[in-house]
């Protein structure tokens, strides 16, 4: 099998995206020489000894496994740092072939002014910008690492809403929905009092808003609210795209489900439109019913609603 195949399409398109940004960043970080921030360090001995100021006693093992460093070429380094007077050595109790690593007060020393250059770098590199470009910035290298990590980390977590959580929410659903089917304002208008209706008539422990966050970042969100009548609905499912096959939407469901039955409802229900696949799947994969459906023409577009329900 050819391994080096040459890739077209969208696929090749994001790859050659991605190599045009580490081209870009390595240049923009001034990475490329030799010395790292003017210093007398390369890259890899300033990661090294970020690593030891941040975790003193970490086992030279684990400095290899977790940098995919070769042992021989890491030794080498640390010898450097121990005839410089910026490392002590001490035998692993764990691991008789490994080393713990401890910087010494110098090397404490060196370490601090690499993270005081680093941050004044990347200040200097941000000053141009406005606060509102430099949070875009910081969150969409926050989603880099997320994305990157995710095949190794993906767990995800959900609590109540916050202050602010709403208002967020209800402006990424409004963009998602108007980049992804078209949708116009009508769709944020019809959030927006749903929204307000539940922020102004909150009722403890009949009604709840439940925030997905992965990586530190909100993930998607779900709402439960008394329709009256023994019946709860279900409303404003969504997850963010870079969170989507962790699990979040259908964790959302059940959260729904679970406090509606403890609740005393005798019955959950929701309003959706098919063309949103994903959702419907999981409504039917966790017991729900479609009982009507009506064509209607809403948010700009001609729509097929759908009522489903769950009888708990």
């Amino acid at each position: 099998m050819n391994t080096h195949a040459t890739l077209h399409g969208p696929q090749a398109d994001r790859i050659e995206t991605v190599r045009a940004f580490n081209r870009f960043y390595t240049n923009q970080l001034g990475l490329l020489g030799r010395a790292f921030l003017d210093s007398r360090f390369t890259l890899t001995e300033a990661r090294i000894i970020y690593e030891l100021a941040s975790r003193p006693g970490l086992p030279a093992k684990k400095l290899i496994e977790e940098l995919h460093l070769d042992p021989a070429y890491l030794s080498r380094i640390l010898k450097k740092f121990r005839n410089d007077g910026l490392l002590l050595t001490r035998p692993d109790p764990q691991d008789q072939r490994s080393q713990l690593l401890e910087l010494t007060a110098e090397g404490v020393s060196q370490a601090r002014a690499l993270a005081a250059r680093s941050r004044e770098e990347i200040a200097a590199m941000l000053s141009p910008l406005n606060a509102a470009q430099q949070e875009t910035i910081a969150t969409a290298m926050g989603r880099i690492e997320t994305l990157l990590s995710a095949p190794l980390v993906r767990t995800f977590t959900l609590r109540a809403h916050h202050p602010g959580d709403i208002s967020s929410v209800l402006g990424r659903q409004t963009k998602l929905y108007m980049e992804g089917y078209g949708w116009n304002g009508e769709y944020e208008g019809l959030i927006l009092q749903i929204a307000a209706d539940f922020i102004q008539n909150f009722k403890p422990g009949r009604e709840f808003c439940w925030i997905a966050e992965f990586g530190g970042e909100i993930a998607g969100s779900v709402f439960l609210v008394d329709a009256g009548g023994g019946t709860a609905k279900l409303r404003l499912l969504y997850v963010e795209p870079f969170a989507r096959g962790l699990g979040i939407g259908r964790a959302l469901v059940r959260q729904c489900i679970t406090f509606a039955r403890e609740a005393g409802y005798e019955t959950l229900t929701l309003w959706t439109n098919d063309v949103l696949v994903s959702a419907r799947k999981i409504y039917e994969a966790e017991g729900f019913v479609l009982v009507a459906e009506e064509r209607h023409h809403s948010f700009g577009k001609d729509l097929n609603g759908q009522t489903w329900q769950l009888r708990l």
